[in-house]
């Protein structure tokens, strides 16, 4: 990857009275009063907010927020999300109804150095999602430099984080994403040995990507979670109602033949008949599930197993819970590999949260403050532990050989 610009390397210069157009990922749920539920994503952009209001730069923010479909949804405006970063800045940050127009240009005129200006929801223009070249031009007209900090967007090839890198430039990445990309990086370039993966979630397709380039990366790879079933029927094995991704069998027979000895997957199972019927959960081999019953966790052997590997493992990459574990009956797995993350991180071991569902297990189990790093990307996560370029990362002034 080209080493890239960022926020640091800009001197006073550039930033004093500039306007920094700067891409935050402030896609963040709200409840249906429209308040902020978990403001995690927003809090990760402070440091660059706090390094160029420090500076004199005038920041106006971009970002979107669900999925309106190129529309003026209410239901996705980002004001209750200016609302809440005022108040985590202690400052008033300006809000405005539109994105690219004259009263967006006039307002970015006139802030004054320190001043935040929030703008709407880029997805409620339809050329956003299409990257169209005449909207990244608009948005580029809006500042002076370009800070990208929207690392969990940085996958998409969109017009407020790829296109505009084109037309603004300096181009530089914020303090958050170059954080995500050293963390990140540095799992795949030179890991402390030994290297744990635990993988989870429901499907496996979603990673035969970061699978594939992980073997021979790593010294184990957990797999949890109910993709682990596709792998256990590729052993032969009946998984009963359990999600399986029947196209992909196959593939999970190959990829376990080239992972001999690396692979760990799990030996018993919290079954129940239904997500819903908790209540009916029991522990069962994984050679036994019923007909009937479906996975919903990994069993505790499997469970120690897990925190037995992650215990003596130096690097540890965590994506995706190996349980439901929104539902009590089905997270104890997911709790005792998180406490022995922590434990491990605790001991000096370097711990990656690989973002999404993990994140979110990692927060309802209080241990965020125990890891070394919990990623704000899902799909950006994904895509760059698989080793593919982010879009919203390689459009960014290389500096090395200057603007481009």
């Amino acid at each position: 990857m080209l080493q890239k610009m960022t926020v640091r390397d800009l001197d006073d210069e550039q930033l004093r009275g500039k306007r920094a157009l700067v891409r935050v990922d402030y896609n963040v749920p709200l409840d249906d009063e429209g308040h902020v539920v978990d403001d995690a994503r927003i809090r990760a952009t402070l440091p660059t907010l706090g390094y160029l209001r420090g500076r004199g730069a005038r920041v106006v923010l971009l970002s979107h927020l669900g999925r309106p479909k190129g529309v003026a949804v209410p239901k996705f405006s980002l004001r209750p999300v200016a609302d809440h970063l005022a108040r985590l800045l202690g400052e008033p940050v300006r809000f405005l109804a539109s994105t690219v127009s004259e009263e967006a240009m006039s307002a970015s005129q006139q802030l004054s150095p320190g001043d935040v200006l929030l703008l709407e929801n880029t997805r409620f223009d339809s050329r956003e999602e299409k990257n169209d070249g005449a909207m990244a031009e608009a948005l580029a007209a809006l500042g002076d430099v370009y800070v990208s900090d929207a690392f969990g967007a940085a996958h998409r090839a969109h017009a407020s984080t790829e296109g505009v890198a084109h037309y603004l430039q300096p181009a530089v990445a914020g303090l958050l994403l170059e954080s995500e990309l050293e963390h990140l990086g540095g799992l795949l370039a030179d890991p402390r040995r030994p290297f744990v993966a635990i993988l989870g979630g429901a499907k496996v397709s979603g990673k035969i990507d970061l699978i594939e380039n992980l073997l021979g990366k790593v010294d184990q790879l957990c797999v949890g979670g109910a993709m682990a079933c596709t792998f256990l029927r590729a052993l032969g094995l009946e998984t009963g109602t359990s999600l399986v991704e029947e196209d992909l069998i196959d593939l999970a027979g190959r990829l376990l033949e080239r992972a001999t000895g690396t692979l760990l997957l799990p030996t018993d199972a919290v079954v129940a008949p239904t997500l819903e019927s908790g209540d009916e959960a029991r522990v069962v081999s994984v050679r036994a599930i019923p007909a009937d019953q479906m996975l919903l966790d990994i069993g505790p052997d499997s469970a120690q197993a897990f925190a037995e590997t992650v215990a003596s493992s130096q690097t540890i990459l965590w994506n995706g819970p190996v349980g439901v574990f929104e539902q009590p009956a089905f997270a104890k797995g997911t709790e005792v590999v998180g406490h022995a993350v922590a434990r491990a991180t605790d001991a000096g071991a370097t711990s990656v949260v690989g973002g999404g569902d993990s994140a979110a297990a990692v927060a309802a189990l209080g241990l965020v403050d125990r890891m070394k790093h919990v990623s704000t990307g899902g799909g950006a996560t994904l895509e760059f532990l698989a080793g593919k370029e982010l879009p919203g990362v390689a459009a960014l002034t290389d500096a090395d050989k200057g603007v481009t």
